[in-house]
């Protein structure tokens, strides 16, 4: 696009966010502060390492320090150093949580997107990991920490600051709001001769930022600029859905978030650099899908149903509701890409599930994680009852003992089986790091802070860690090598590009099939996966009697097949 094309397409999405409230006069000075940003960042010679979506993409999920060294030496380069020797091989890309300086939440109530915290590191190191990998950054776009400069400057009416927070009047109404906690949504404050409420979505310390002035979008738009010109070239728009507030409405999902979003695209597709956008929205599934628009709003956005279904499915040894998900998935665009996981920093979402399991199945679900050591978040509804929001609780405990299986004989082959149906399935597989060596849930952490999400936010020391993948015996090692044996696989097989074709496979309630077929259709790989603690026998239609299981590295010449419990066969042609 040339400077006039993305001036009149910026143009146009201004105009439809912010008139009548702005005069054209001002969304000329508006726009031309963004044309300016985009200018000056195509000045900048360095260009970032171009993305190529193929079935070498895989993406790791980690905090700066979630390798821990000594006090001389800085977490993110610490983590480069781990990254380099045990992970490089498998992953192409690692998502940093937020790296900024905060205050809480663990790193998500920023107080300075500017800044990189002093006890992760610097932007040099940033940059210099960029070199050895794509790094997908957080843009926790809508809030900022209580304690950043940018507040401090609100209460006295200076920039940057200056408007940049959403408050209310008591002729608002929020009572349709649709909320992701429990705690007050609103704080009565003075300001400026005023009564006014601030909006606070996520907590006390993270108060929401206030779209409706254009000095903010263009605040985002410089940040991500920044990020770009430091190494980073894709962009987790954190808790995007909540962005823009109207009286009356559920104040989620709202059209101006999406324009807002739109915009956030051409300015990326207008820079001389590769720049990725993804979308986190934790929300049922057709509201999350609606974030890829038209092809103009995010790259990527998370495969947010998978980890309930998932963890649903093999606890209670049953297919159905995950094949019938499956059937119903919308295969992403090319270009585009579901991101998989089944693991972060967070819990399970449970909104995902909404229209997909019934209250009975989600109920028994939350029993089962509770005796595996799970903790429960919840949100309001309508201002009264509450609901559970996620399960808090690390994917290895998750597994760890069902109602058929007490004891847990299972449990190691039900978090593997569920690492295969990731990896293989359409999109992108993001491990998070704890996940990757079998952590357990972090008890002592969860005693001290008593917030519910540090369950699964261990970090590990350098020294600790290493050793335990030195022993070849270690639960550590043993899930590291079945993981990223899986990774390498799919590496090395065009049908598990994120794009290649999937095909919903019926082969009874306790089995989880589908096809993936290359973008070029010279490769099929046919996933099947046994949800049970007992053998399955299944028939499948071997076309050429020519097939080669590739997990195993054993060719296969029957319809036949005999699977172990919970064992995952990955047949190609």
């Amino acid at each position: 696009m040339n400077t006039s094309q993305i001036r009149n397409q910026i143009g146009r999405k201004l105009s439809k966010i912010y008139k009548p409230d702005y005069s054209n006069n001002e969304l000329k000075i508006y726009l031309e502060d963004i044309i300016q940003a985009i200018k000056k960042s195509n000045l900048i010679k360095n260009k970032n390492k171009s993305f190529d979506l193929s079935e070498k993409t895989s993406l790791l999920i980690c905090y700066g320090d979630s390798v821990l060294g000594t006090k001389n030496n800085r977490s993110i380069k610490e983590l480069k150093k781990f990254y380099l020797k045990f992970l490089s091989k498998h992953f192409n890309t690692v998502h940093f949580l937020p790296f900024y300086p905060s205050s809480s939440d663990s790193g998500f109530a920023v107080k300075d997107h500017y800044k990189i915290d002093p006890r992760l590191g610097k932007w040099s190191d940033i940059k210099n990991f960029s070199k050895k990998s794509h790094i997908m950054a957080d843009v926790v776009i809508n809030h900022s920490s209580s304690r950043g400069l940018w507040f401090k400057n609100y209460l006295k009416n200076k920039s940057p600051g200056k408007n940049y927070f959403f408050t209310i009047d008591k002729k608002f109404n929020s009572t349709n709001v649709v909320r992701p906690r429990e705690h007050p949504l609103l704080k009565k404050i003075n300001i400026f001769n005023k009564n006014q409420y601030l909006w606070r979505t996520f907590s006390d310390d993270q108060i929401d930022l206030n779209f409706k002035n254009p000095k903010v979008l263009i605040r985002f738009i410089k940040i991500i600029i920044n990020l770009i010109n430091h190494g980073v070239n894709i962009f987790r728009l954190d808790a995007i859905a909540y962005l823009w507030k109207e009286s009356g409405t559920k104040c989620i999902n709202l059209n101006q978030t999406h324009e807002i979003i739109k915009i956030i695209r051409v300015v990326c597709n207008s820079l001389n650099k590769s720049a990725i956008i993804v979308t986190e929205t934790n929300l049922p599934e057709n509201e999350n899908i609606s974030y890829f628009g038209k092809n103009d709003e995010a790259n990527w956005i998370y495969n947010f149903s998978l980890p309930p279904l998932l963890v649903y499915s093999l606890l209670f040894e049953d297919s159905r509701k995950l094949s019938v998900w499956s059937k119903k998935l919308p295969q992403a665009k090319i270009g585009n890409s579901y991101l998989n996981f089944i693991a972060s920093h967070d819990g399970i979402g449970m909104r995902p599930v909404e229209g997909l399991l019934n209250k009975d199945a989600i109920n028994k679900m939350f029993k089962r994680l509770k005796r595996n050591g799970g903790e429960f978040s919840f949100r309001k509804v309508q201002g009264k009852s509450k609901k559970v929001y996620e399960a808090n609780i690390t994917l290895f405990n998750a597994f760890q003992k069902t109602d058929t299986d007490p004891k847990g004989k299972y449990h190691y082959a039900r978090y593997l089986c569920a690492h295969a149906i990731m990896i293989s399935f359409e999109g992108i597989p993001a491990v998070y790091f704890n996940s990757m060596f079998g952590t357990s849930n972090d008890i002592n952490k969860f005693i001290i802070s008593n917030n519910k999400r540090d369950l699964n936010r261990y970090k590990w020391s350098a020294e600790r860690l290493n050793k335990s993948l030195k022993n070849k015996n270690s639960k550590h090692y043993l899930i590291y090598e079945e993981i990223t044996n899986l990774l390498g696989i799919k590496q090395k097989n065009k049908a598990f590009h994120p794009n290649a074709l999937r095909k919903t496979m019926s082969l009874g309630p306790k089995i989880f099939a589908f096809k993936r077929i290359s973008l070029d259709k010279k490769q099929t790989v046919m996933c099947i996966s046994n949800l049970s603690s007992k053998i399955q026998s299944i028939k499948v239609q071997l076309k050429n009697k020519k097939y080669r299981e590739l997990i195993i590295g054993t060719n296969v010449n029957k319809n036949n097949i005999d699977l172990d419990p919970f064992q995952t066969i990955w047949l190609s042609n």
